[in-house]
């Protein structure tokens, strides 16, 4: 006769430590069990004190237990463990009928029941068989869907009225409709969901490379954006001082004609003082020679004095000279007028669909919209120096895809008579 299997109690061959089964198990000279990781971690804790005493009935030695692994005990906890993991009831998963009474946590069912039209996991059929009134309820494999009004599986799938039904349902209710298989109308929406997945991977595909081209064109504007910034700082930092070389050399040539025609004013007042003491002298003379009396005296000294002597040089002066600082001044508010940006900075750096060209001779810059010229640079003059003077042009095309288009160019004159900017409103 077959005896029947020792139940062991998990709670028999817990460590009272660490609450949990057993590792190692070691058992000290009162009788009790632990881990052996466990018993010696209390003991170390207990050094300082110079006792070692049991846990669970404080029975203390005077030295440390050696501590032996208790082979009994832990041939006992490997077989607890394996017991466990036979009787765990295993959870439904996805593909398999869950228990329609289990509340929370769903057992994987193991019977149904045509009768009370549910599925029922180990634990809770052995109920469904204790009850007198369920008996002789008629117990299948377990399913899913139990057809309401004949107690069979609903294997069909009626497509004239969508929905599934049973064998008996096909040929009652649902006779002369066309029904198939549920298997097969699964297929075949099987292959419908597919060409529709298939249909929404390449829209995916689709957004996800113009979000890509977004990104990108985004980056590019911000690179060239920072760029445009950049260069433009450098060309205004250039400006600003070419501005300043020009006032200065404006400064000194103003310092350098007033040091001049101080020079030759100056000289030109020293001679006419000379002529003005000589010609005091003169009339001093003259008017002595009037008072004489004696007209013998008079007579005789009048042939020297009577004609008058010209001055060995004659002056002019040049008024219109004077004018020069106004006319400098005149000069520098015209540039100053010149300069004033007077167009709108959107006007300047507008959207275009234009080119930029170079053409010769060198000297010449202009910027082309449809074959109409909107800007241009002349030089003029002979005189070269060693000055760099940049021409920045930014703009965006408009076929829907912003680019910045970013040239310098390298002038060599340091004149520039006329500087023409024109753009459309």
């Amino acid at each position: 006769m077959a005896q029947k299997p020792v139940q062991l109690e998990r709670e028999a061959f817990c460590c009272s430590i660490c609450l949990d089964l057993l590792k190692d198990p070691v058992t000290i000279p009162c009788g009790h069990s632990y881990c052996m990781n466990c018993i010696k971690t209390h003991w170390n804790e207990e050094d300082q004190k110079g006792i070692h005493s049991c846990p669970q009935c404080r029975q203390t030695f005077k030295q440390m237990p050696v501590l032996k692994k208790n082979t009994m005990l832990t041939v006992l906890v490997e077989q607890l463990k394996k017991t466990e993991l036979q009787a765990a009831p295993s959870d439904a998963r996805s593909e398999d009928v869950a228990c329609d009474v289990c509340v929370g946590r769903k057992l994987k069912a193991v019977k149904s029941c045509l009768v009370c039209l549910a599925s029922y996991c180990e634990k809770h059929l052995q109920a469904h068989y204790e009850s007198a009134a369920s008996k002789k309820h008629r117990l299948v494999d377990p399913f899913r869907n139990v057809c309401s009004r004949h107690d069979e599986a609903m294997k069909l799938f009626c497509r004239t009225d969508q929905k599934c039904i049973c064998y008996l349902c096909s040929v009652n209710e649902h006779k002369g409709h066309e029904t198939v298989s549920a298997a097969a109308e699964v297929a075949e929406r099987q292959r419908a969901l597919k060409v529709r997945r298939e249909e929404i991977q390449q829209r995916i595909h689709d957004r996800e490379k113009d979000a890509k081209l977004l990104r990108e064109q985004a980056e590019a504007i911000d690179r060239s954006a920072g760029k445009a910034v950049e260069e433009s700082e450098k060309i205004f930092t250039e400006l600003i001082r070419l501005i300043q070389k020009r006032s200065s050399d404006v400064k000194r040539q103003i310092s350098s004609w007033q040091e001049t025609e101080v020079s030759q004013f100056t000289e030109l007042q020293e001679k006419l003082e000379l002529e003005i003491t000589e010609l005091r002298g003169e009339d001093s003379d003259l008017e002595q020679l009037l008072n004489t009396e004696d007209h013998i005296q008079f007579l005789h000294n009048y042939p020297t004095l009577s004609a008058l002597v010209e001055p060995p040089h004659s002056f002019s002066i040049d008024v219109c000279s004077l004018r020069y600082f106004e006319e400098v001044l005149a000069a520098v508010a015209e540039l100053k007028h010149k300069l004033v940006l007077k167009q709108p900075l959107f006007d300047i750096i507008c959207f275009i669909n234009g080119t930029l060209r170079l053409s010769a001779p060198p000297s010449l810059l202009s910027l082309s919209i449809n074959k109409t010229t909107y800007c241009t640079l002349y030089q003029a003059g002979s005189r070269l120096m060693n000055t760099k003077a940049f021409v920045c042009v930014c703009g965006f095309c408009k076929d829907g895809y912003k680019s910045l288009f970013h040239s310098l160019f390298k002038l060599k004159s340091c004149q520039i008579q006329r500087l023409e900017l024109l753009c459309r409103g």
